[in-house]
């Protein structure tokens, strides 16, 4: 099972990094690992396992139980994070780019962001808590502009 920041590497930029990364490790890139690379590295977003195994429109499917094994080791590795975005399973993307995720829990869209810009929200948690808050295995959940804009937004009732 994997934890929140556990995993501290920088991680890789591109599927040759990650490449050379495993075998500086001592580990054989299978046929398996090669496509849960190419697949992660070419997404535009977070990916489930389940898209990995599908082969994301791009390349054959994979076996799903080896998708998961694969995740799991390269997220040890400090190469690969999970997020979760909503309901629905994790989600998963390289290491490499520093990024932190906000998810409307009305519609599901969710959106990578800058950290710099949810400092003072990590600033604010800081001052009440004394913890260091970090946004990027579980976002910032709250309503979207487009749902804020229709009224969908998710009311929270007041105990009097």
């Amino acid at each position: 099972m994997t934890r929140a920041g556990i995993a501290r590497a920088p991680g890789a930029r591109d599927v040759a990094t990650a490449v050379n990364a495993l075998r500086a490790r001592g580990l054989r890139l299978s046929s398996a690992r090669r496509v849960l690379l190419e697949v992660l590295y070419g997404a535009d977003r977070p990916i489930s396992a389940e898209e990995i195994a599908a082969g994301a429109d791009r390349l054959p499917p994979s076996d799903l139980a080896s998708v998961y094994r694969n995740l799991e080791r390269l997220e040890e590795l400090g190469l690969v994070r999970h997020v979760h975005l909503g309901h629905g399973p994790g989600r998963y993307l390289p290491t490499g780019v520093d990024r932190e995720f906000v998810v409307c829990d009305g519609c599901g869209a969710f959106a990578a962001v800058d950290p710099g810009l949810l400092e003072r929200a990590r600033r604010a948690v800081r001052e009440a808590t004394g913890y260091e808050a970090r946004f990027a295995h579980f976002p910032v959940v709250g309503t979207c502009p487009a749902c804020a804009a229709h009224g969908d937004s998710v009311a929270i009732a007041s105990e009097s």
